[in-house]
């Protein structure tokens, strides 16, 4: 009897050994899959790897308000450029960056007229293409218009609805350019113009989310649905940083304005 036990005893191990045991064990490629997992199926790989990161997410972000997703762009540049929509969004960012320097401003200085746009019978050109811009005095800047003439007038208006509170006046080829002293009303308006540039801005992020989460869903029969939630769930967190770094400008803005 006891020797009977004793030659039972390896019976379960070498059950675990068995190739029925060891192919339970392995991962289970999807169904329809053309080639088997362990033999390099990159579709398979990237569902398997994608399936853990979500499973991970979730159980680190639970009793969270967000889980942070971070998704390699190489395991899903067959569905979207990550890098590109990233791309996008900064770019957003830095136009309106360019708005705040360009346009809103409480110093008036001959560099902040450069870039005013003068709509001519030739096309738009920026004013320091059509005329020479000096400052005279903190009060008083000057365009000279000697090389355009003919533009003049059209560089006058571009001045006066530039939205800076200027009120040039024309004498010859000669744009004077009083500098109004700068009062907590007009810093206000300044203010206010910040606001609405950065709401614009924003808008023009939500296009860029809305586009990149389209294209994602190209992709909703093709993939998992952990993959697409994924997805979708990145591109809402970059929109949202985005957002949050637009926040910061504008506030930076804003206390720069109304000192």
């Amino acid at each position: 009897m006891a020797l009977a036990l004793r030659c039972l005893r390896p019976v379960p191990s070498l059950l675990l050994r068995s190739p029925f045991a060891v192919a339970r064990a392995l991962p289970q490629a999807p169904r329809g899959c053309p080639a088997p997992l362990l033999e390099g199926c990159r579709q398979c790989v990237q569902q398997m790897l994608l399936s853990r990161q979500l499973a991970t997410k979730k159980a680190k972000g639970k009793g969270q308000s967000q889980a942070k997703v971070n998704i390699s762009a190489a395991l899903v540049e067959d569905i979207i450029n990550l890098e590109e929509t990233s791309e996008d969004m900064q770019a957003v960012i830095k136009a309106l960056k360019e708005d705040f320097t360009r346009n809103l401003s409480v110093r008036t200085s001959p560099g902040a007229l450069d870039h005013i746009t003068v709509v001519t019978k030739d096309g738009k050109f920026p004013l320091n293409q059509l005329g020479q811009i000096s400052q005279k005095s903190p009060q008083l800047m000057i365009v000279n218009m000697t090389n355009f003439p003919e533009s003049t007038a059209a560089a006058a208006k571009a001045i006066r609805e530039s939205g800076m509170n200027l009120n040039p006046e024309v004498d010859g080829t000669v744009i004077r350019v009083p500098v109004p002293k700068v009062t907590r009303e007009h810093r206000e308006s300044l203010a206010k113009l910040a606001k609405q540039s950065t709401n614009k801005s924003k808008e023009a992020l939500r296009k860029v989310r809305s586009k990149s989460i389209t294209q994602v869903k190209k992709f909703k029969n093709k993939v998992s649905e952990d993959t697409i939630w994924l997805l979708e769930k990145q591109i809402q967190q970059m929109a949202d940083e985005a957002a949050a770094e637009m926040d910061k400008l504008l506030a930076a803005k804003t206390k720069e304005l109304l000192g």
